[in-house]
């Protein structure tokens, strides 16, 4: 998306100090990409407003990278010593060893049912919720006006318009008409926008994965047949070819079309890219569902301080600060009252696209213990099924295999 310091063993874990002071710990993941722009500036900004209301109470935040904040938790775990708060990327594992306060017992009840209802069910096993969406985004199809006027092409609505839009930019010299980033840094994000593009996805409505279904099939031999084996998908194959490299073609004007998220708007705009943004084309017309994503805020209870716990997330969650989080970092709110109020500020104008697609959303399957094992095997396959030698059903069935197999030793 360096490691710091973990914070040693701090007071207040186990019990209030004598003189009644509590500390909690919050392990949290870095959204920046500098020292400038760190996660820890957010929530130093933060905690130190939040003491100053609150003299009981002190807040320690521990913040990390993402290829290193998930691992630490889960050493802290291992170890006996967990944070009372965690933000990172998953919650089932947790929730499902019983380690993980119920939201219920931790927030207020406005702020309980300010939560984006698709965010506030995918925090749920079972029906009850153990994840807070802390951070969200969806995905536009971005394309280049330039490119696509010098083609003489208009916005692609159906699968037949995108490729017919990519053979006409091969035809003018594009070095990659429709980008197609199914290497292994997040294929998993790819492919599950062109599964529901296809009216299918990751699980069925029961919530069991199917990769193989009859629609995800159709989707990928499409794919192959359509875009990669008629190379209009560029140089690279799509499984060597990760989403940085393909935003990063996307800013040099390389790119006729990809799949994108609002972060990219800066990059482009950064580099004098010309471009628009329209809902991700599905088989016969706009698709009926869009890939979410969110990530997530967690609250140990081995330590106890529930009633602490929850005062400081009903102020993590208040408008103005989950307004300047998202704002810092180009991200969605995961708040209906936050998301109103972006809605209506002419200065996010921009990311309003986004905030339209987010009601018809659909989340990775986070709440499956087995989801960490089975994106890792999508990572490692998927590109398989679109290569010269591929078989779409193949490798679905193999997910398939795989994912079950996962589930069943979860």
């Amino acid at each position: 998306m360096s490691a710091l310091g973990v914070t040693a063993a701090l007071g207040g874990c186990g019990s209030s100090t004598e003189s009644g002071d509590v500390t909690l710990k919050l392990v949290a993941a870095d959204y920046g990409d500098s020292a400038a722009n760190s996660s820890q500036k957010y929530w130093d900004k933060l905690t130190q407003a939040y003491e100053a209301k609150h003299p009981g109470v002190d807040v320690k935040v521990s913040v990390y990278s993402w290829n290193d904040v998930d691992a630490k938790v889960k050493a802290m775990v291992d170890a006996g010593d967990p944070p009372d708060l965690a933000q990172i990327g998953a919650y089932a594992d947790y929730a499902d060893a019983g380690e993980l306060y119920r939201v219920s017992e931790l927030l207020s009840i406005d702020t309980q049912a300010d939560f984006v209802s698709q965010l506030s069910a995918a925090g749920e096993i079972n029906r009850t919720q153990y994840g807070m969406p802390f951070a969200s985004s969806t995905r536009l199809l971005f394309y280049n006006k330039d490119l696509f006027a010098d083609a003489g092409l208009t916005p692609p609505e159906s699968w037949s318009d995108l490729a017919s839009d990519a053979a006409a930019l091969k035809a003018k010299g594009v070095k990659y008409p429709y980008a197609l980033p199914l290497g292994p840094e997040e294929a998993q994000a790819e492919t599950l926008m062109w599964l529901l593009s296809g009216g299918d996805g990751y699980t069925d409505t029961v919530g069991s994965y199917s990769f193989d279904s009859p629609q995800n099939i159709d989707t990928f031999t499409w794919l192959k047949d359509e875009l990669v084996d008629k190379g209009l998908t560029g140089p690279v194959a799509p499984a060597k070819l990760n989403r940085a490299d393909a935003f990063a073609a996307f800013t040099r004007g390389e790119v006729g079309m990809l799949n994108g998220h609002p972060t990219l708007m800066k990059a482009a705009a950064a580099k004098g890219v010309k471009f628009g943004m329209v809902p991700m084309p599905g088989e016969k017309g706009r698709s009926k569902a869009t890939m979410g994503v969110a990530d997530w805020m967690m609250a140990f209870k081995k330590n106890g301080h529930a009633k602490e716990i929850g005062e400081f997330l009903d102020y993590v969650y208040s408008d103005e600060n989950v307004l300047e989080f998202s704002h810092e970092y180009d991200l969605l709110p995961v708040t209906t009252s936050a998301s109103e109020a972006m809605a209506l500020d002419k200065d996010d104008a921009d990311l309003v696209d986004f905030l339209g697609e987010l009601p018809n959303a659909e989340l990775y399957p986070v709440g499956q213990k087995s989801w960490a094992v089975v994106s890792a095997e999508i990572k490692r396959r998927i590109g398989e099924a679109v290569s010269a030698e591929g078989d779409p059903g193949a490798v679905l069935g193999q997910l398939q295999r795989a994912a079950s197999a996962a589930q069943n030793a979860a």
